[in-house]
């Protein structure tokens, strides 16, 4: 039997005692609206990651990771108004990839701790038990308990649309 794959991501929630289980989907699928319907999860439970470039006034600001249910659109004017910013732009995926050194549709605040990387979740998700996100590779989604989410990444919330 072949050994399962442990992502970074993974592997940081069992370094710190985390439940979690994981989810597969096919590496060709990228909607998170999509993955949600074939994984059989409310698509306002899986939340996918959007890399966000500082704000240009502010030359020592970090870029953000904002974790967004997968039906929803970020606005980008309620996350400026929340990280005090006047204008904010959305990383292309080109620029995401090379900020992250991740793949769009694998793009994990949980592989990307300590990199220098603001992290925002959707306040949507204080009423859920668990969340849906990327396991840092496309193809594997982590569940893990919001609660734990937050305490590992240190996220805070914040409304994005």
């Amino acid at each position: 039997m072949a050994k399962k794959t442990k992502t970074l991501a993974m592997k940081v929630l069992e370094g710190k005692k985390v439940a979690y289980k994981t989810a597969v989907y096919p590496k060709t699928l990228r909607d998170a609206e999509e993955i949600a319907a074939l994984l059989q999860f409310p698509p306002e439970q899986v939340f996918k990651t959007l890399v966000v470039k500082p704000p240009k006034e502010n030359p020592r600001a970090k870029p953000m990771l904002v974790m967004i249910p997968a039906n929803r659109q970020l606005n980008l004017k309620l996350l400026a108004t929340a990280v005090n910013a006047k204008k904010l732009k959305m990383a292309s995926h080109r620029e995401a990839e090379a900020m992250t050194k991740l793949q769009v549709g694998g793009i994990s605040p949980l592989a990307l701790l300590n990199k220098g990387f603001l992290i925002f979740l959707d306040s949507s998700a204080q009423n859920l038990d668990n969340i849906i996100i990327s396991a840092g590779v496309k193809g594997i989604q982590i569940i893990l308990p919001v609660t734990d989410f937050i305490n590992v990444t240190q996220a805070r919330y914040v409304d994005s649309n």
